[in-house]
């Protein structure tokens, strides 16, 4: 018996849907992220989450169902885990940053290292380190301005290669 070409994609394409849910996931906890940053409100607030996500539900761009479930999962760890390890991440990315401080950075680019961080220190048995550097590659080209790929790939380059 041959396997048929449409039996072949539905093979392939649960690694793509998954991938599109964690960049869906990536995507939205650094909007999360950033509002917190630009409103300096770093507390965890259930209220506060729960109307980021019926507002992002309501957007047209968003995965539905059980994809938009699998991805606000994914995102809601992501941003608590930032936030309660930012003071942490905050450190590290500024002994990785040669010549720059935290807030000379832009507000995107500083919560897509704070993300990335975050995979690469203290997610890494769900996330390959490399994985999270091209996922904040990816983000930066997205969200930053024309230099931030090559300023956020540089910095977590050294954080990757780092001996703690």
């Amino acid at each position: 018996m041959t396997m048929t070409p449409a039996n072949n994609n539905r093979k392939a394409d649960a690694p793509v849907a998954f991938l599109r849910r964690r960049r869906f996931a990536r995507a939205a906890a650094l909007r999360y992220l950033y509002q917190a940053d630009c409103n300096n409100e770093w507390l965890l607030d259930t209220e506060r989450e729960q109307r980021f996500w019926d507002q992002a539900a309501q957007e047209d761009d968003q995965p539905v169902d059980a994809d938009f479930d699998c991805g606000r999962e994914f995102a809601t760890r992501l941003i608590r885990g930032v936030i309660e390890k930012r003071e942490t991440l905050d450190k590290r990315i500024t002994e990785c940053a040669n010549n720059w401080t935290l807030p000379r950075m832009g507000a995107v680019d500083r919560n897509i290292l704070r993300l990335a961080a975050y995979e690469i220190l203290f997610n890494k048995d769900e996330v390959p380190p490399l994985a999270a550097l091209d996922e904040a590659i990816e983000l930066a080209k997205e969200f930053g301005d024309k230099d931030s790929s090559r300023f956020i790939n540089g910095l977590l380059d050294r954080l990757v290669n780092e001996k703690p």
